[in-house]
């Protein structure tokens, strides 16, 4: 555990590290301090309860929690610890992941969590930084300098699009 960072990253098996790296890299990308822990709210309870204290008592600004199945994960840390929560549902070999989905989503009232899509770690990486960046001028910079980036992409995109037409643009992606 490191005495300050800003962004916990949570997952709830080590199966779930595939996706969450994607989190962890965009919040390097920032130059956001971060954590990752695997630790289940099922198989570990205790130890779950005493890192989740431990992010209240050290003032962690964002929780990035992938979960399968039933997920309660995002759940369990957004009842505990007053900050933001975003909960990642992972694709499970059951329900597609819709059933990690349903679980983070519908959360009760009162312990809200934040939810991107199946599998999107990267956006929830996004998202912390973006929360982060209303508190820090330097990772606000950087995510319009991303935003911008992704709008000269895809301009550029288009333009070579209409430059050659859709046969060749194809064909250039192969």
């Amino acid at each position: 555990m490191k005495e300050n960072v800003d962004v916990a990253i949570i997952m709830g098996s080590d199966s779930d590290l595939s996706i969450m790296k994607d989190a962890a890299k965009f919040l390097e990308d920032m130059g956001i301090s971060y954590e990752m822990t695997i630790l289940s709210v099922h198989r570990c309870p205790d130890a779950a309860f005493d890192y989740a204290k431990s992010l209240k008592d050290r003032k962690v600004k964002v929780i990035i929690a992938g979960a399968g199945g039933a997920a309660h994960l995002p759940g369990v840390f957004a009842a505990q610890v007053p900050c933001p929560v975003i909960g990642v549902p992972i694709m499970s070999k059951t329900l597609n992941g819709v059933d990690s989905l349903y679980s983070i989503v519908q959360m009760p009232s009162g312990i809200p969590v934040a939810t991107v899509a199946i599998n999107g770690a990267k956006n929830a990486g996004i998202l912390a930084a973006t929360i982060i960046s209303t508190a820090n001028e330097e990772v606000y910079k950087k995510i319009c300098d991303y935003k911008a980036s992704m709008n000269t992409a895809v301009l550029d995109k288009n333009e070579k699009l209409q430059k050659i037409g859709y046969e060749a643009y194809l064909n250039d992606m192969k």
